[in-house]
């Protein structure tokens, strides 16, 4: 029953417009990769390959952020290849058209998994377009190794739990290494962590966020 909803949700907002439309139309986003020089962008949920196991972004490509959030990842870029030449921030999700973040905790309101769906009632700042999903790659988009995938739920992918993974042997040096890489690109450019996902990053605060943006519909 819950899938069949799923469906019913995702087509009939799919009627009015799709997500693209949704993101390209609504004021003050913009093309993120337009204002990032080589910023990769391979958005998960436009594919089958996250924890939903089904595309909900539909043929949706781009990055689409509040200006604010683009400059700041434009210099987030800017400071990692400074720093490593040879990388490039690979993003996985940018903004969210409410009636997917519906769609979404339809899918996982009733499962262990509903800690990491913001409640639509509520609101993700994803949804806002001032939050991004995202790692650190190669020239040639390889991801570097993180410990764990995006979208694994669990202590190590815990930023806060790091140094005891770390000192159980759950996690490498260089996976703790390549986790502060990204970090420090995204912190020198003014975007704020998460404690449980090392993927995640904000342009400001839930209260700023609300106070300066649009919610998208």
């Amino acid at each position: 029953m819950r899938t069949l909803v799923v469906v019913v949700l995702l087509a009939g907002a799919a009627r009015a417009q799709s997500v693209k439309d949704a993101l390209a139309h609504h004021p003050g986003l913009v093309d993120a990769a337009t204002i990032g020089k080589e910023l990769q962008v391979e958005l998960k949920y436009a594919t089958r390959d996250n924890f939903l196991g089904r595309s909900v972004y539909g043929d949706l490509a781009a990055c689409w952020l509040q200006r604010d959030a683009a400059d700041m990842l434009a210099r987030a870029q800017d400071a990692l290849v400074r720093a490593h030449p040879d990388l490039r921030l690979h993003v996985y999700d940018c903004a969210r058209p409410s009636w997917v973040q519906r769609a979404m905790w339809a899918i996982v309101k009733d499962t262990p998994r509903r800690p990491y769906v913001a409640d639509p009632a509520k609101g993700s700042i994803h949804n806002f377009g001032c939050a991004v999903d995202l790692t650190v790659a190669a020239r040639d988009g390889t991801p570097v190794d993180m410990g764990t995938p995006f979208d694994t739920f669990g202590d190590l992918a815990r930023p806060d739990r790091e140094i005891d993974a770390l000192e159980e042997g759950k996690l490498t040096g260089a996976q703790v290494a390549n986790r502060l890489v990204l970090r420090e690109a995204m912190l020198r450019a003014g975007f704020r962590m998460l404690a449980n996902e090392w993927w995640h990053f904000d342009c400001a605060t839930h209260a700023d966020t609300r106070k300066k943006y649009k919610i998208i519909p």
